[in-house]
């Protein structure tokens, strides 16, 4: 009898210990220790918020790159925010925020967060998250994997800081 899960792929070891080296090299260039993320489920399926538990399983090991999660945003370096932005938690968003100290990044994880995705339109939904906060990075998905997180935190850490991608709004 045929196992009823598939089996977990394999990160290449090359790639994941390049990224582990480029991570570490670029959060103690820039921060001088790891990265604390802060995470705001902002509403939508719970996709997303399934590939950033996957991070901190045994496959992906998030700590190991110098990220973890934090459970205040006080403590926070990076806010990440998955969902698209609903009227009832855009308050919940806005305050987690305002509570980081700097320097703090804000990434969107998923196209919902990006701009509303497959819940763009729907009267509780004012869009993605930059409506409400200054988003630093964009990760693309629908749900984004956990390397193409893991990649694009790296980015957000590169050389060149973190990239505006999105204006500053904010509803009235």
């Amino acid at each position: 009898m045929k196992p009823v899960a598939e089996t977990m792929p394999d990160p290449a070891a090359e790639g994941v210990a390049a990224l582990s080296a480029r991570l570490d090299a670029a959060a103690q260039t820039r921060l001088g220790r790891s990265l604390a993320l802060f995470h705001v489920p902002t509403g939508g399926c719970g996709g997303c918020e399934r590939e950033l538990v996957a991070l901190e399983g045994v496959v992906y090991d998030l700590e190991r790159f110098g990220l973890r999660f934090v459970t205040s945003p006080r403590r926070a370096d990076v806010l990440l925010a998955t969902g698209p932005l609903t009227a009832n938690l855009q308050e919940a968003l806005a305050q987690s925020y305002a509570a980081m100290a700097e320097p703090k990044w804000v990434v969107a994880i998923g196209d919902c967060a990006v701009d509303g995705g497959v819940f763009k339109g729907s009267y509780a939904v004012h869009g993605g998250v930059g409506v409400a906060v200054p988003v630093d990075l964009l990760v693309r998905g629908c749900p984004p994997p956990p390397m193409e997180i893991l990649s694009g935190l790296l980015s957000l850490l590169a050389a060149n800081g973190p990239r505006q991608v999105r204006p500053r709004r904010r509803l009235e």
